[in-house]
This record gives C-alpha cells, sequence and structure tokens, in this order.
C-alpha cells in the first residue's frame, strides 16, 4: 500500500498530551476535520490551497493532487474516522519549531477496514490553524 507522508511525525509519543476542552485542541481539531472534508471529497487542489504555508512550500500543487490521489483514491470512500489522540507538540522532524497539534484518527474506508491517519496541524502567525502534515498508513 502507498503511504503519504509530507512530514515526518516522529516521537508522537514524546509529545505532551493536551487537556480535553483546551481551546487550542479544539480549533486544531476543527481545522483538521474541514481540511479532511475536502480531501475525503476529493478536493484535493482546494486541499493543498488551505494548508499551512509550511505544506504548500514543502510541495508543489501538481506534486500533491498527484500523491495524495495515489494514496487516497485505492482506499475508496471514508465510512468511519474516530478520534485515537491529540497532542501538542512544539518541534517535529524536518519542520520548524511551532505550536501543533498531532492529531491521530482511526479511519476505515470502503477497501481499507483499518486505516491510521494523522494530520498535524500548526499555529501560523494570523493566529489560525491550518493543516501542516498528512499521513495516511
Amino acid at each position: 500500500m502507498k503511504m503519504l507522508n509530507l512530514l515526518v511525525v516522529a516521537a508522537l509519543a514524546a509529545a505532551t498530551p493536551l487537556c480535553r476542552g483546551d481551546s487550542s485542541e479544539s480549533a486544531a481539531q476543527a481545522a483538521a476535520a474541514t481540511w479532511l472534508a475536502l480531501v475525503d471529497g476529493g478536493n484535493y487542489y482546494q486541499s493543498w490551497a488551505t494548508a499551512a504555508d509550511y505544506f504548500r512550500n514543502s510541495i508543489s500543487r501538481t506534486q500533491w493532487v498527484a500523491r495524495v490521489g495515489a494514496a487516497r483514491e485505492p482506499l475508496g470512500a471514508l465510512k468511519e474516522r474516530r478520534l485515537l489522540s491529540a497532542r501538542e507538540a512544539h518541534s517535529l522532524p524536518g519542520a520548524p519549531d511551532g505550536d501543533y497539534v498531532v492529531i491521530e484518527y482511526a479511519s476505515r474506508f470502503v477497501n481499507k477496514a483499518e486505516a491510521t491517519e494523522t494530520v498535524t496541524p500548526v499555529r501560523e502567525p494570523d493566529g489560525h490553524w491550518r493543516v501542516s502534515g498528512y499521513f495516511v498508513r
């Protein structure tokens, strides 16, 4: 199975857990959900356009559309997505330091009964949370 890894999210266990109800966690999860809806709907161009600056500077729109399509389309339509964890991190391998939330979901697709999606929103200088990385396995 092809894997999409735009941001290596190693050492997740070392990230500090967020407290439930934290407004940063809620805002990051909302940003992730909105962004994932674009990917789920096949709106790959729009998902690139609304991603974090770091994301857009790391991969061209054409490369993103090709890679995410190659990774997601064989999975088929999303059947279910359940939050597993959300952890804050301030330093991630290969990424500039910042305010991140590493979110993991247990997901089921038509053609893959069990998958784990990792979405990493970052708080950008304007205060908005935008996705800086996505990984599905």
